[in-house]
């Protein structure tokens, strides 16, 4: 936010902030006794997402940028199958999720790609 450092120029990273904020917002709407579990378990992972990748921008070596890569899309995936269960528990309909759905296939897609990538 105040660093204005390069990572912030990444789509990758101005991608994952917009999942990150949906998930805040649905999981508003669960029931009240989901607040310290499946809600507060979506969030850490959504934000972890978007840490992870500022995180690993940061590191010198390719290793260690692809190791955090790799924990933020563990993350993706996290919240991917949290809104599995969250849908199976009639939490919120598939159809009311299905933007959030498309950016989490971005952002999976572009961190797979970042991966991949020889000279990071």
């Amino acid at each position: 936010m105040f660093l204005n450092l390069a990572h912030t120029k990444l789509d990758v990273f101005q991608q994952s902030r917009k999942p990150t904020l949906e998930c805040y917002r649905i999981t508003k709407a669960f029931p009240s006794d989901e607040k310290y579990a499946m809600v507060q378990q979506i969030r850490r992972a959504a934000l972890s997402v978007h840490l992870n990748i500022a995180e690993g921008c940061s590191r010198r070596s390719v290793a260690e940028r692809r190791r955090y890569f790799e924990i933020a899309r563990g993350s993706v995936i996290e919240v991917d199958t949290a809104f599995d269960i969250a849908e199976q528990l009639q939490y919120v309909k598939l159809k009311s999720i299905e933007h959030l759905g498309a950016l989490i296939i971005s952002c999976f897609k572009q961190l797979t790609g970042m991966m991949s990538t020889r000279n990071e």
